[in-house]
C-alpha cells in the first residue's frame, strides 16, 4: 500500500512490527494517515503486531514529539517497553478464545501496554495485556508471524470473514 487508493477493497489490513516512528511519518508525508484512519473507523478489519500496535495507540510514551498515530486503540503503550534487541524472549501465552495449547509469543523490542480504556485484554503474561480487541482491530505486543502456529492468523481472516469483507 502506497497511496489511498490503496485502501479500496481490500478485506482487511495488517500493520506489522518495525519501526513506529517512520511508519508513521512515512503514512504522514504520502496522505495515508487520515485516510487509513477512516478505514480501520469505517470497520476495515486490522491485524496490529508490534509497532503496528503503537501506530494504533491513544497514547505513546517515549515517542517522538512530532509522532502522529492513528489514536483508534485506547490503550497506552510505551515504545520498547520490554527492552532493547538483546532482552527479547519468547513466552507461552493463554489466548482467550484461541483453541488449543498456549500461544507461542515472540517479544522483540516490544510495546509495554501501560493504560487500557474500552479494549477487551485477551492475553496477559506477567499481570499486562499483551493482546487486545477493541472492535475490528485485533492488537498484539508480539510478533505471531514468527512462529509456525498461525491460529491467530486465521482469526484474523475468520474477523474479515464475519466482517462480510
Amino acid at each position: 500500500m502506497r497511496i489511498a487508493e490503496d485502501l479500496n477493497g481490500l478485506d482487511g489490513i495488517v500493520l506489522p512490527g518495525g519501526e513506529s516512528t517512520t511508519m508513521t511519518m512515512l503514512m504522514e508525508r504520502v496522505g495515508l494517515l487520515g485516510p487509513l484512519r477512516k478505514a480501520i473507523e469505517d470497520g476495515l478489519p486490522t491485524l496490529a503486531t508490534c509497532a503496528g500496535m503503537i501506530v494504533l495507540a491513544r497514547d505513546v510514551s517515549d515517542g517522538m514529539p512530532d509522532q502522529h498515530g492513528l489514536g483508534l486503540l485506547d490503550i497506552g503503550v510505551r515504545r520498547n517497553g520490554y527492552g532493547r534487541q538483546v532482552d527479547s524472549f519468547e513466552a507461552d501465552l493463554e489466548i482467550k478464545g484461541l483453541e488449543g495449547k498456549s500461544f507461542p509469543g515472540v517479544f522483540i523490542r516490544s510495546p509495554l501496554v501501560e493504560s487500557t480504556g474500552a479494549v477487551e485484554v485477551i492475553a496477559t503474561h506477567d499481570g499486562r495485556a499483551v493482546a487486545v480487541c477493541q472492535g475490528n482491530i485485533l492488537a498484539l505486543c508480539f510478533h505471531p508471524e514468527l512462529t509456525k502456529d498461525r491460529r491467530l492468523h486465521r482469526e484474523f481472516v475468520g474477523m474479515a470473514a464475519r466482517a462480510g469483507r
